[in-house]
């Protein structure tokens, strides 16, 4: 409550109301705090570990991928409560991301809209921090995308030369085909484009390791694309699935902030709760439990995320929750959760 009546208006007074800018200045300012803040571990620190496609997570709540793009801010997260990092998306190739504005906060609804285009710095800028900085106490998961300059039909090698580079740094890997601001992207969750991404991929990554590939898929496919993505997931060995990324519908806006769902971009927040959840228990459901997954999603409470772990999801993460409510969220979901079973 303390951050969402005073903190976080306070931000926006400070950036001018522009959501980028305070997006932009938390995690500069986290990025500044020392390796292991002791006043925030022991505010919010959890352990409730479980173990997932063979990695231990100190607890089930992560930070999904969009908040730090770039990894500036790796050894804060921890700190705050999270069991494990995601960053990215990254691309191969530096990119600005789509023109701004591109990121419009719903507060009366609980929701973001996005386009931001996986704005970052490209996979070599993200290594050499890494190299330089240390990963954080906690999993880390790399996001990987297509480069937007990038045709279609050059994607895989786009893909192939981030999982290279980033290889000795990450836990492991989500594939980002599903996010809607990169045009033509949702083509590669199509069964013939996945077959062929995914069987490159996972031949690039069992000459290197055994670093876990996962793949994050839309809220928006039917039933029966859902099915045939699972089939070719599961032909190709993949690790687990992270349900959902944003949405392109519009479902649930209500009040005078529904004039702002004209915004073009992925939609987040407490209108994806519910389907967010539908996708996790069809997933869970057609692979009879053995695909694990990362639900996310509409998480604004421990509740939402108790009802993903309820739908069958092994692990949630949070994001849009968290910049709407701060980190009492996270203590509010880990504290929730620590009592699931």
């Amino acid at each position: 409550m303390l951050f969402e009546k005073l903190i976080r208006p306070a931000l926006y007074r400070l950036s001018g109301a522009d959501p980028e800018t305070v997006h932009e200045r938390t995690v500069r300012a986290l990025s500044l705090l020392p390796e292991k803040p002791p006043l925030l571990r022991g505010i919010y620190a959890a352990d409730d570990p479980a173990t997932v496609f063979g990695l231990r997570f100190p607890n089930r709540v992560g930070l999904a991928a969009g908040m730090d793009k770039d990894g500036r801010a790796l050894h804060a997260w921890p700190a705050l409560g999270f069991g494990f990092v995601e960053v990215g998306t990254v691309t191969r190739l530096a990119q600005p991301g789509n023109p701004r504005p591109r990121l419009f906060t719903l507060a009366d609804n609980d929701a973001v809209i996005n386009r931001m285009g996986f704005n970052n710095s490209g996979a070599d800028a993200l290594a050499a921090r890494l190299a330089a900085r240390g990963k954080p106490a906690v999993p880390l998961g790399i996001s990987i995308g297509k480069s937007k300059v990038v045709p279609l039909t050059e994607a895989v090698e786009d893909y192939r030369y981030s999982l290279r580079t980033l290889y000795p740094y990450a836990d492991y890997f989500a594939v980002n085909v599903s996010s809607p601001n990169t045009p033509g992207l949702r083509e590669l969750q199509d069964k013939s484009a996945l077959s062929e991404l995914l069987s490159e991929l996972r031949r690039t990554s069992a000459e290197l390791g055994t670093t876990p590939l996962l793949v994050k898929v839309a809220p928006d496919l039917t039933d029966s694309a859902l099915a045939e993505l699972l089939e070719v997931c599961d032909s190709h060995g993949v690790a687990g699935v992270i349900a959902t990324n944003t949405t392109l519908s519009r479902n649930g806006l209500t009040g005078p902030e529904a004039a702002t769902g004209a915004e073009t971009g992925g939609l987040s927040g407490r209108p994806l709760t519910q389907r967010a959840r539908e996708v996790v228990r069809f997933i869970h459901t057609h692979t009879e439990g053995r695909l694990p997954i990362i639900g996310v999603g509409g998480v604004l409470c421990g509740l939402d995320a108790r009802g993903l772990l309820d739908a069958g999801a092994s692990l949630v993460q949070v994001y849009t929750g968290f910049a709407l409510k701060g980190p009492g969220l996270i203590r509010e979901i880990n504290r929730t959760l620590a009592g699931w079973r």
